[in-house]
């Protein structure tokens, strides 16, 4: 089973360079999938939907195995 999630990989910080700093943020969830593939695919049709902006929001996805 292969889950898919979203997160941001940045958080505001003044102090670093550009004023972003590296931080992978909590997961919010979407769906469960049979394959790698399904869940892959799942992934690139969403990235490709939504634009990551500032924080990088991406979709991901996670094996239960």
């Amino acid at each position: 089973m292969y889950k898919t999630f979203t997160r941001t990989w940045w958080r505001e910080n003044p102090k670093w360079p550009g004023g972003l700093e590296p931080y992978p943020g909590r997961k919010t969830w979407y769906g469960a999938y049979k394959t790698e593939q399904e869940a892959y695919e799942a992934c690139q049709e969403w990235n490709k939907a939504h634009k990551p902006g500032r924080y990088s929001r991406k979709m991901e996805y996670t094996s239960d195995n």
